[in-house]
């Protein structure tokens, strides 16, 4: 019963937000954003205990400044996932456009796979949408949620226009078969795994326990590593889709230290973008949740 009541209001609240015009549904998102930061006392102080570990430096005003724009950044973001049906090829570019797509494009020809290396960053669930909306669907790998009607909604909206979602418990065989095919795979791999499930590698120089399949794959297939963000623009008043340069891979031909020293490389990457953007980065994960043996816990 709880599972269906959840779905309603979910379904309601997207028809509602996506049936207004873009900068009204903006406001909207933005509007409900900051009553759960009012309310939700446990996300802000995980937000503030996690920007306190990341910005030492930093005074406590100045990190409420950014928590407060890491929930406009959300709101915005499910403004635009409401309005995903209104979007076309011809009309998607007032919202989002392309930056060094040619880094992706280079990956493609090589022929061996595309992995997009990706975090919870400005609208990262625009970002494979708005891909595959001009031409060029890709894998997602995601958890399913645990409420199965919203899990549901999830997967329609994410697969609108040629999106598939390969299930985090199974991705292994998903990503070798997709990068035997050539295609493309999106991973978000800025989240806090099990001490079996990851290894430990510093983000903001605090160990973190980090999924190391995007560095295995990468290293089994010879796939190309793009790293790819969807941020928010406030001079164009949009989001740019931004493909860096393939990163290189450190090949030693020891597999463990190698997957190591990959998932090491690209989280540095993942901290060196939320470093630019720090209020678009989602700060109320326990990112640092997992501790290395004999660690006390940081939450």
């Amino acid at each position: 019963m709880r599972q269906r009541l959840e779905y309603a209001v979910a379904w309601l609240l997207i028809k509602f937000i996506g049936a207004l015009p873009r900068p009204l549904a903006r406001l909207s998102g933005i509007t409900l954003a900051w009553i759960v930061y009012v309310l939700h006392v446990r996300l802000r102080r995980v937000g503030m205990r996690n920007l306190a570990l990341a910005f030492p430096e930093k005074s406590r005003r100045a990190r409420a400044r950014i928590l407060r724009g890491v929930f406009t950044s959300f709101g915005r973001q499910l403004a635009e996932v409401c309005l995903f049906p209104e979007y076309t090829r011809s009309n998607v570019s007032k919202v989002v456009v392309y930056d060094g797509f040619e880094n992706f494009e280079r990956a493609v020809t090589r022929g061996k796979g595309v992995l997009f290396l990706t975090g919870h960053l400005g609208a990262w669930e625009l970002s494979a949408f708005a891909h595959s909306l001009q031409g060029h669907p890709l894998r997602v790998v995601m958890r399913p949620l645990d409420n199965e009607y919203l899990d549901r909604l999830a997967r329609q909206y994410r697969g609108m226009h040629g999106n598939s979602m390969v299930d985090k418990d199974d991705y292994v065989r998903g990503l070798l078969s997709a990068m035997k095919a050539g295609e493309t795979v999106g991973i978000l791999m800025d989240t806090n795994m099990t001490s079996t499930q990851g290894v430990f590698v510093d983000f903001f120089g605090v160990p973190a326990c980090t999924a190391s399949g995007l560095a295995r794959i990468a290293l089994r297939t010879d796939a190309a590593v793009i790293p790819g963000f969807t941020i928010w623009d406030p001079v164009l008043r949009k989001y740019r889709l931004r493909f860096d340069p393939a990163v290189s891979l450190v090949r030693t031909g020891d597999d463990d230290a190698d997957a190591l020293a990959n998932t090491a490389r690209f989280t540095k990457i993942i901290e060196d973008y939320v470093r630019r953007y720090p209020d678009q980065w989602l700060w109320v994960h326990r990112r640092w949740k997992t501790r290395p043996p004999g660690q006390p816990p940081l939450y």
